[in-house]
């Protein structure tokens, strides 16, 4: 059994890291880079950022936070937001990021990942999906949505078929975001979760609703995802890394452990 990742992700606004509930009321809540190196520390898999506005603001990603986390941390990580074309993606690489996540670029220009995929790797793109739940229509026949711009725009698009046809084109991993289990710290959208681990063969990270290591547990196991992404219940201490691991290690799950 391959072991399972444990992945902070970092919401970056202007520059400083940031946490809401289901996309609203985002506070400040630290320095970024200092919080990276924080989790690097503790032992993360991998840390995610994603500059949570840009795409909405339609401006670039941030590359000077990327090149001082690149300095600073020497795991894997990801960036998105306001990447749209693959000179945006040479850019973030660059600038020392291994990862390019992609969600509201990819579904206005789906080509971007195949683009991408070609020019960095599979193993280089990562489909961000932020999704909420939905009346089941003939649109939508799996009862989840497509949702861009930090939640602000519904694009009526099918999760479960987007997650298909990103494979598809060559991602080397979805991210699936459920907007409604964001930041409550109730538990991961299991069901989403694993309708999409079971129509595609690449990995899936389960996002949005960890408050406890029992969460995390069941979107690894019973939501079948390969990885969990955690923010609030590290941002706000009330778990470190280390404890979330060997707790849910101690549940039967294996876990990458570093200590």
């Amino acid at each position: 059994m391959l072991s399972k990742r444990i992945i902070p992700c970092l919401d970056v606004r202007d520059g400083r890291l940031t946490k809401g509930i289901k996309f609203k009321g985002n506070v400040d809540i630290g320095d970024p880079v200092e919080t990276a190196r924080q989790y690097y520390e503790q032992g993360a898999d991998e840390i995610v950022f994603y500059d949570i506005t840009a795409s909405h603001e339609e401006r670039g990603i941030f590359l000077d936070i990327v090149e001082k986390v690149a300095s600073t941390i020497f795991i894997p990580f990801s960036v998105g937001g306001g990447i749209n074309t693959v000179d945006d993606m040479r850019d973030a690489l660059n600038a020392g990021a291994e990862k390019i996540s992609v969600n509201s670029g990819a579904v206005k220009n789906p080509d971007i990942i195949s683009q991408g995929a070609a020019r960095f790797g599979s193993q280089a793109i990562v489909l961000g999906m932020d999704v909420k739940q939905v009346e089941v229509t003939e649109q939508i026949p799996s009862g989840y949505e497509i949702v861009i711009h930090g939640g602000r725009k519904h694009m009526g698009i099918d999760a479960l078929d987007w997650a298909k046809t990103a494979e598809a084109l060559g991602a080397g991993e979805l991210c699936v975001n459920s907007i409604d289990a964001d930041g409550t710290k109730d538990g991961y959208e299991l069901n989403l979760t694993r309708m999409i681990t079971d129509a595609v063969q690449i990995p899936v990270i389960a996002s949005g609703g960890a408050g406890h290591p029992i969460h995390m547990y069941d979107a690894l196991t019973k939501g079948g995802a390969s990885a969990a992404l955690i923010a609030s219940i590290v941002h706000y201490g009330e778990y470190t890394i280390p404890d979330l691991k060997k707790q849910i290690q101690g549940m039967g799950c294996k876990m990458r452990l570093t200590w």
